[in-house]
C-alpha cells in the first residue's frame, strides 16, 4: 500500500478540518476514495450536511473577526511559516497526491512545490496591500481609499491540481485578512487535508482555514446562498460555474471563475520548430493532458506541417506511460473512466469525418484508466474536439495557411483561458498577441503559470484573476474616506 511511503503518517487524515478540529459528518456518511491507477480504495471522506456546512460558515465569521484585526506582518509570519512545512513534507504530499489523482510523482513534487509558491508570494504581498491618497474636490478636503477584507471567503476546487488550485486561492485570501472554507474535489481530498494539518502547526487560528468534504452540489449550494459569505471562487466546468454564478446572485457575493478552456497553439512558418515541439510536449501533455491551459488545438502553417507533425511524433515516442509511482513514467492514469470515455469519443469522431492517425496506440485500446497519448492530423474544426476540452492526451493538428486563417480559428470558440504561438518575428509577436482573444498568452512558451503572474481567462473561461496582486485585490474591497475641512 502506497500509504506506507509516508515519513508522517499523521498527515494522511480522513475527517475534515473545521475550527482547528478534525470532525466526521454527524450522521456518519461517508464517500470513498480510489486510485485512478488501481482502482483500490485509499480511504473515505466525510459526507457533510447542509446544515453541518452552515456551521462551518458560522465557524468560519467569528475566526474571521479576529483574523482580520491581525497585522499584515502577523499573517505574513504565518503564511511562512505554513509555506515552510509545505516543503518540508514536500514528498509526502506528492505521495498522497499521485496516489489519489494519479500523477507522476516527478510532477506531483513539482506541483507542492508550485502550491506552496502561491503561499509564499501572498505572504510576501500582504504587508503590501496599498491603498491611495486622493487630491480633495476643495480646499481642506482630504480622500484616502483603503483595501479591507472581502469577510469570509469560501471554494471549490477540482481535482487535476489539487495543492495548487487551492493555494493560489487560500494565500490571498489569508493575506488579505478573509477567513477561507474550501471543498476541494471527491476526487482528491486527501492532499487539501494534508495541507490543512500543516497549517494547523503553522500556527494559522482555529477557523482560519478550514476543509470540509462531501457533496459538491449540497455544499455548494450553501456556499454560494450564504448571506455571511461574501467572496466565492470556483474552478472547474464552464457549465457548473455558471450555475454557481447564478446561484450567488441572491446575495451579491463576489464571484472568481476560473472555467474551461480550449487552448489554441499556433506554429508559424518561422518558428524555431524543435522550441515549438518542447513547448507542445510540456503544454499538451503534462498531467496526462489534464489542464485546463493544456493545448487543445494545435495550429500548424502548412510550409512547416510535416516537419513539425514529424518531430513531435518523434518526441511522444519517448513519454512513457504507466502507474505514477514508476521510475521513468511521464504519462500515467486519467481521473476516472467517464475521462478515458471522452477521450476515446474525440477521437472516433475526429476519424469519421476524416482525420489521419499518426501516432499512438489507438484509444479503444485503453486498459483500465490508462490512454496511451496519440497524434493526429487532417484536424478540422467540426470536430468535436475543437469544441470540446479533450482533457486527455490526444495531440490534434489543424493546417493552416495564414495568419489571418489562424487567428479566426484560434478565437473560434466561446472560451478564453490561454493560447501559445510560436515565432520568431517580432512585428507578429505582437500581433497576433494583441489578437487572440485569451486572458493568457505564451509566445514561445509552453510553460506559462507562477504565482506573480494574473492567471484567468475572458469570454466563458471565466471572471476575475488568480496569483499576483491582482489575485489579492479579489479578496477585497474598496473603501473610500472623504474627510471634509474643519
Amino acid at each position: 500500500m502506497p500509504l506506507s511511503r509516508l515519513n508522517s503518517q499523521r498527515l494522511f487524515r480522513q475527517q475534515c478540518y473545521v475550527g482547528g478540529k478534525w470532525l466526521d459528518a454527524r450522521d456518519g456518511k461517508t464517500i470513498s476514495v480510489d486510485n485512478p491507477a488501481t482502482g483500490e480504495v485509499i480511504g473515505s471522506i466525510p459526507s457533510l450536511s447542509a446544515e453541518e456546512t452552515d456551521s462551518v460558515i458560522d465557524i468560519a465569521q467569528t475566526a474571521f473577526e479576529q483574523w482580520r484585526s491581525k497585522t499584515a506582518l502577523e499573517r505574513s509570519d504565518l503564511l511562512m511559516r505554513w509555506y515552510q512545512l509545505m516543503l518540508e513534507h514536500k514528498e509526502d504530499i506528492a505521495t498522497l497526491m499521485t496516489l489519489e489523482q494519479g500523477k507522476p510523482m516527478t510532477e506531483s513534487r513539482a506541483e507542492v512545490g508550485y502550491a506552496a509558491s502561491f503561499i509564499r508570494w501572498y505572504a510576501e504581498e500582504a504587508p503590501r496591500m496599498y491603498g491611495e491618497t486622493i487630491p480633495g474636490a476643495k480646499p481642506g478636503q482630504h480622500i484616502v481609499v483603503t483595501r479591507q477584507p472581502a469577510g469570509v471567503a469560501a471554494a471549490i476546487t477540482p481535482w487535476n491540481f489539487p495543492a495548487a488550485m487551492i493555494t493560489r486561492k487560500a494565500g490571498a485570501a489569508l493575506a488579505a485578512g478573509c477567513s477561507f472554507i474550501v471543498k476541494p474535489s471527491e476526487s482528491t481530498p486527501f492532499t487539501a487535508l494534508a495541507m490543512a494539518e500543516l497549517a494547523h502547526e503553522a500556527g494559522i487560528p482555529p477557523g482560519v482555514f478550514n476543509v470540509i468534504t462531501g457533496a459538491s452540489k449540497i455544499i455548494g449550494k450553501q456556499l454560494t446562498g450564504s448571506p455571511i459569505v461574501r467572496k466565492f471562487s470556483f474552478t472547474g466546468s464552464t457549465g457548473v460555474g455558471s450555475e454557481l454564478m447564478a446561484q450567488s446572485a441572491e446575495h451579491i457575493q463576489k464571484v472568481s471563475l476560473e472555467l474551461g478552456g480550449n487552448a489554441p497553439f499556433i506554429v508559424f512558418d518561422d518558428a524555431d520548430l524543435e522550441r515549438a515541439v518542447e513547448g507542445a510536449m510540456v503544454c499538451k501533455f503534462r498531467n496526462t493532458g489534464q489542464t485546463c491551459v493544456c493545448a487543445n488545438r494545435i495550429l500548424v502553417q502548412a510550409s512547416v506541417h510535416e516537419k513539425f507533425v514529424s518531430l513531435l511524433a518523434k518526441a511522444m515516442g519517448d513519454l512513457k506511460l504507466g502507474d505514477g509511482f514508476e521510475e521513468g513514467v511521464s504519462q500515467s492514469a486519467l481521473i476516472n473512466h467517464a475521462a478515458v470515455e471522452k477521450v476515446q469519443r474525440h477521437y472516433q469522431d475526429a476519424m469519421d469525418k476524416g482525420a489521419t492517425h499518426v501516432y499512438g496506440i489507438t484509444p479503444d485500446k485503453a486498459q483500465g484508466n490508462f490512454v496511451n497519448p496519440v497524434l493526429i492530423t487532417d484536424v478540422t474544426t467540426d470536430m468535436q474536439l475543437c469544441h470540446e476540452e479533450t482533457f486527455g492526451p490526444l495531440a490534434a493538428i489543424i493546417k493552416f495557411d495564414t495568419e489571418a486563417e489562424a487567428i479566426k480559428i484560434a478565437n473560434g470558440t466561446p472560451f478564453g483561458l490561454a493560447a501559445y504561438f510560436y515565432s520568431r518575428d517580432i512585428h507578429r509577436c505582437w500581433r497576433v498577441a494583441d489578437a487572440l482573444e485569451a486572458g493568457i498568452i505564451g509566445m514561445n512558451e509552453g510553460a506559462i503559470s507562477n504565482p506573480m503572474a494574473p492567471f484567468g481567462g475572458v469570454k466563458a473561461s471565466g471572471l476575475g484573476r488568480e496569483g499576483s496582486r491582482h489575485g489579492l485585490e479579489e479578496y477585497t474591497e474598496l473603501k473610500y474616506i472623504c474627510m471634509g475641512a474643519e
